[in-house]
């Protein structure tokens, strides 16, 4: 596995086009988050806001750039044939597909911490010259906060779990376009369903069900009694999915040719 690992950390450093996607990733939701947190506005107390998630906005977009990124990181050795390197170099394929899981892994925790906490230091800096303020029931946005640590660590979580996904579907589908298509189907349909839909209880069912929609959950430190699922459920969700992409991943790369 230590073989494994150093090959796949190799690998993603020098050839597969991951890391400079990771570092866009890491600007753009900053970029995106600030940028929002500039255009928000609380003009009296009670004014409904919540503070965190409109400065933890920028992850709507950056997990787009992450799903991408570990994509590339296996739909990339398909489209080039090196999978049959990787797989001659480790023949156990679990392994491999372990090594390369938990390489995407640690570089999405270690870039999505980098763009959360980028994004919480524009919002505390921005969002209280936009009314935020403790008068109007908005204190600094501080990771001392319970509610906002958990929205913070949430993000990062789902920054990951992301990835996995991705990672996963990419493993099945073994074509790195098809499975951006999906990834990104599965992140942005079922919103764009919902808002469609008459029923509200099916509307609801549909937010319960969705990846991005209960994933994000985890960043809401009001409301709470409002959303469709809770914070830590919600990200539960997502895991879901994730699991099984992983395990559709895994199972068709040990059971097919390469």
């Amino acid at each position: 596995m230590r073989y494994a690992l150093h090959a796949e950390w190799t690998k993603l450093r020098v050839g597969s086009g991951t890391a400079p996607l990771l570092l866009l990733a890491v600007v753009l939701t900053a970029a995106v988050s600030a940028a929002t947190a500039g255009t928000a506005r609380c003009p009296g107390p009670g004014c409904g806001e919540d503070g965190v998630r409109l400065s933890l906005t920028g992850v709507l977009v950056g997990q787009a750039v992450v799903a991408v990124a570990a994509v590339l990181s296996v739909g990339g050795e398909y489209a080039t044939g090196t999978i049959h390197t990787t797989l001659t170099a480790v023949p156990r394929r679990l392994t491999a597909f372990t090594a390369k899981a938990t390489v995407v892994t640690a570089t999405v925790l270690a870039s999505g911490t980098l763009a959360v906490l980028a994004s919480l230091l524009a919002g505390r800096l921005v969002l209280p010259g936009n009314g935020f303020t403790e008068a109007h029931g908005c204190p600094p946005l501080s990771l001392g906060d319970g509610p906002t640590l958990r929205a913070a660590a949430g993000s990062v979580l789902y920054l990951a779990l992301i990835a996995l996904l991705s990672f996963g579907v990419a493993t099945a589908v073994r074509d790195g376009a098809t499975a951006i298509g999906i990834v990104l189907g599965l992140l942005y349909l079922f919103p764009v369903v919902a808002r469609v839909v008459g029923d509200a209880d099916l509307r609801r069912l549909l937010q319960q069900l969705s990846p991005m929609s209960a994933g994000l959950a985890v960043q809401s430190t009001t409301g709470l009694d409002r959303l469709p699922v809770g914070p830590w459920q919600g990200l539960g969700v997502l895991a879901a999915w994730t699991a099984a992409a992983l395990l559709a991943g895994g199972l068709l790369l040990r059971r097919r040719d390469a």
